[in-house]
């Protein structure tokens, strides 16, 4: 996969802050990850990602692994 976008990066994270039923369970503390990452760019971005990819390792949604992927692929590139 290509290096993403801080855009893509951005719409990954709004996907995850969408699914509100999981708020409890499975995105408990990403969510507040999410949210800082809403205002940072470049390296705090890539910071932000590693700490939502370590708290969403439960989270299912259908596009989970899509935005794992993007995650994970912007904070390797950076």
């Amino acid at each position: 996969m290509k290096k993403p976008t801080e855009k893509e990066v951005q719409e990954s994270i709004e996907t995850i802050l969408k699914d509100t039923a999981s708020y409890t369970t499975s995105l408990n503390y990403a969510f507040n990850y999410c949210i800082a990452a809403k205002c940072t760019t470049g390296h705090e971005l890539k910071v932000q990602c590693l700490y939502i990819l370590n708290n969403i390792f439960h989270w299912k949604h259908p596009k989970a692994k899509e935005v794992k992927e993007v995650l994970k692929s912007f904070a390797k590139a950076c």
